[in-house]
């Protein structure tokens, strides 16, 4: 059986929800893990499925990783990060977990 998940737990905001259906995001990286490989969500009409979960240290991300995000470059999605959360302070060091998904 494979675990169906709201897409509001891994895509926190109704602009990335877009942007996954527009194929502007296809991953994000976030403090835990909120989904294993196989799990599905639905914008909409349209279901994608988590094709990967893996540990890094925001230390590894790269320009890639941001505009897979739906950002222009790593500086930006810093920045995003920074105004997001209030009490968020970028260390290279820190573990993130990336959910990659594609549409299905």
């Amino acid at each position: 059986m494979t675990d169906e998940i709201d897409p509001a737990v891994l895509l926190p905001s109704e602009r990335m929800r877009t942007q996954a259906l527009e194929g502007e995001v296809t991953q994000i990286h976030r403090g835990q893990r909120y989904a294993d490989e196989g799990a599905r969500f639905s914008v909409g009409d349209t279901e994608f499925e988590v094709v990967a979960v893996d540990e890094r240290t925001l230390g590894e991300l790269t320009d890639a990783d941001a505009r897979a995000e739906g950002v222009a470059d790593l500086a930006a999605y810093r920045d995003l990060l920074e105004r997001a959360h209030e009490h968020f302070s970028w260390d290279d060091e820190s573990t993130v977990v990336r959910h990659r998904f594609e549409r299905r």
